[in-house]
């Protein structure tokens, strides 16, 4: 019964945690979440193209649930940029926003979109949001920071133009109304930037949001109270409490609207757990991703019926909660009533807020969200993870957005799968000064054995290896055509199917056609066990299939021919020192062989 009510309620599993002291720390951090979401609310409600004040009705109730049936102890739900540009972008094309029409629409979104989220959960799910790599976030969201900037580029600068849903679409159309930019709204929208990048740097303490939207909103009154200017504002919120609203349950609509919903689902899981777990890593907390699934879903159920656009777990408003001293999920619940009491007092002073101030302080959002450090690390650690960025970026700014993270997740695939079906493989000789007979990758020029080839391969040997594998094999065959034996480590295979048993059983008969003989060493378990299974092993032939390095040259080595040996100024075994393979002693030992580069690493 117990457990059955932690499943129905989970909020009672970490009912323990209130204490007085909790109380009161949640209580301090709730207001601070507060007053963060108010500035962000109406700003990220008006980059949505939803009315101001529905930004603010998805940080009440949606807030409240997302934090009672969710996971995380600090995660605070609610308005997010990414989410509410993913809106903007995709039901922007089905109708114009801020109309009636386009307000039903996206709660019918928020509707599909929490069924989804809460089947996934239910489904234990959860771990289908770690195919979006973070190669792909990164280039998403610097792509989404264009975005935001070319979609407020208008109301930063006074132009009635209409709003585009692509990058290249909006800067075109703001250069062709350039020419009618209103000076006096430019400069609201520069003492907003201006005023909230000062408080950022000299009073952190301060919400920097509040800080430029009340400058900016100074300057607006200033300028119409002297008679200079008037400014367009938002104008006055219609309630500080949300009303109940109605999605559509029409069956065309919901067909329509199915793919924007998976989209959107995809990015608004992926910023809730990666907020949640950003922030689990300080606070030592283990999150649990279907329960997390299942807060979220909730979440966006409820604000399709109370004025709420689709929501997500917000990382801005996370980290300053567990930054303010939050202990438990009361903290968000406290931050959505202190939100309420909030609009009471201020609910009269919207209606002087710049929609100029709106657009600066969503500038300043978008080139946070360009992550300079992160591309460049991406950009030197890996060609193929750059490509995966550059691709997603151009993606997101010349496509419409849910198509485009498709398109990250598809090319990041792409590169995973080149490069597992490409496994490296190494020709590599043991060095006889290091203990345990560790091999390393052969230096250009060193000498080698006359009559054995060793080569390592490393990576899966599965039925998108196969042919790169059996490429490499002939090439080494060719390049070296006096050889009787060639050696596979197979130390580094993790992992074979059917297709690459049938390669290594293939190649035996073909090297043995040939009078060459292959051999097998260092072969985990699971893959001997494959081989077993299906009697590759026995046309490979068992004496060729050793369990150890040491025991694969020794084996190998009195196979040898014994004049060749003889003759041979290489020796690169330590068996070369001493004897020749037919047991007669040999002459003068020859130093041990020694690979060049320092730190290769062993095979």
């Amino acid at each position: 019964m117990a457990t059955l009510a932690h499943k129905l309620f989970p909020f009672l599993a970490w009912r323990h945690r209130v204490t007085r002291a909790a109380l009161c720390a949640d209580l301090a951090a709730g207001l601070v979440s507060a007053v963060i979401v108010l500035p962000q609310g109406i700003a990220f409600a008006t980059l949505a193209g939803m009315p101001p004040e529905y930004g603010l009705y998805g940080a009440m109730l949606p807030a409240i649930v997302g934090a009672l049936w969710g996971s995380s102890w600090h995660l605070v739900s609610g308005p997010t940029n990414a989410t509410s540009l993913m809106v903007f972008a995709t039901v922007g094309a089905l109708a114009a926003p801020f109309t009636p029409s386009y307000v039903a629409l996206v709660l019918t979104l928020n509707l599909m979109i929490g069924l989804i989220k809460l089947g996934l959960g239910l489904a234990r799910l959860g771990a289908l949001v770690n195919l979006i790599s973070m190669t792909v976030i990164v280039g998403f969201t610097a792509g989404a920071g264009l975005l935001i900037i070319g979609a407020q580029l208008g109301n930063f600068f006074g132009i009635d133009v209409p709003q585009q849903t692509i990058f290249v679409g909006a800067l075109a159309t703001f250069l062709a109304h350039v020419r009618d930019a209103d000076p006096w709204t430019a400069l609201v929208g520069s003492v907003t930037i201006a005023a909230a990048l000062a408080s950022r740097r000299w009073w952190p303490r301060v919400p920097y949001m509040l800080t430029g939207i009340v400058a900016g909103a100074v300057t607006a009154f200033a300028l119409a109270r002297f008679g200079i200017a008037n400014v367009a504002t938002l104008g006055p919120l219609p309630s500080a409490l949300p009303p109940l609203s109605m999605p559509h349950f029409s069956p065309a609509i919901w067909r329509e609207l199915a793919p924007l919903a998976l989209a959107l689902t995809v990015i608004g899981l992926t910023e809730a757990i990666s907020s949640a777990r950003a922030v689990a890593r300080k606070s030592g907390q283990r999150i649990d991703g279907n329960q997390e699934f299942i807060g979220q879903g909730l979440a966006n159920i409820v604000g399709a019926f109370t004025s709420s656009y689709p929501t997500s777990g917000s990382f801005n408003r996370t980290g300053a909660n567990f930054a303010a001293g939050g202990r438990t999920p009361l903290a968000a619940v406290f931050s959505a009533f202190a939100l309420v009491l909030i609009l009471v007092f201020v609910k009269p002073l919207a209606a002087y807020l710049p929609v100029a101030a709106m657009a600066a302080v969503l500038f300043i959002v978008a080139w946070q969200l360009i992550d300079v450090a992160a591309i460049r690390q991406i950009v030197r650690t890996s060609r193929g993870e750059a490509l995966t960025l550059v691709m997603t970026f151009l993606a997101t700014l010349t496509i419409r957005l849910e198509v485009a993270i498709l398109v990250g997740v598809l090319v990041s695939l792409f590169v995973y799968l080149s490069r597992t079906t490409h496994p490296r493989v190494t020709r590599v000789l043991p060095d006889p000064e290091t203990p345990g007979r560790r091999f390393a990758a052969v230096p250009a020029g060193a000498a080698l054995c006359p009559q054995l080839e060793i080569l390592r391969i490393d990576g899966s040997l599965f039925f998108g290896a196969v042919e790169h594998v059996r490429d490499r094999l002939e090439e080494a065959r060719a390049a070296r055509q006096d050889i009787r034996h060639l050696l596979l480590v197979g130390s580094g295979i993790n992992f074979i199917d059917a297709s690459g048993a049938e390669l290594l059983a293939n190649e035996a008969l073909t090297m043995r056609k040939a009078g060459l003989t292959l051999h097998l060493c260092n072969v985990n378990p699971d893959v001997r066990a494959l081989l077993e299974r299906g009697g590759q092993i026995d046309v490979i032939g068992r004496e060729n299939v050793h369990e150890t390095k040491e025991e694969a040259i020794r084996r190998i080595y009195a196979r040898l021919d014994a004049p060749t040996c003889a003759a041979c100024t290489a020796r690169v075994f330590v068996e070369c020192q001493l004897v020749l393979p037919d047991g007669q002693p040999r002459d003068a030992p020859r130093p041990p062989f020694a690979l060049a580069s320092p730190g290769n690493t062993s095979g």
